[in-house]
């Protein structure tokens, strides 16, 4: 199975709607999360455990704040994807 990155952020937009509450329509890759769609610190954990487990992958606590766009939530994803990949 290839995850190619249209894949990645399609997911990510999606679970980032699930949790803001915003539109798959409205969220633009450049948005800020916190900012621009309202989601809170607890929000984030949601996002965050959501992406986990979609991917099966593990997001350091520290990686959690330098989360601030959408486009970065989608580049960390690719690469802990890609280092799943690798270390199998």
């Amino acid at each position: 199975m290839t995850i190619t990155v249209e894949t990645i952020e399609s997911d990510v937009v999606s679970i980032i709607s699930d949790v803001s509450g915003f539109d798959v329509e409205d969220i633009k890759p450049e948005m800020n999360i916190m900012k621009d769609l309202e989601v809170d610190s607890i929000k984030t954990i949601e996002i965050t455990v959501a992406i986990e487990k979609k991917y099966k992958i593990s997001v350091r606590d520290e990686d959690v704040p330098k989360i601030a766009t959408v486009m970065d939530a989608v580049a960390l994803v690719q690469k802990l994807v890609a280092q799943k990949i690798e270390s199998h």
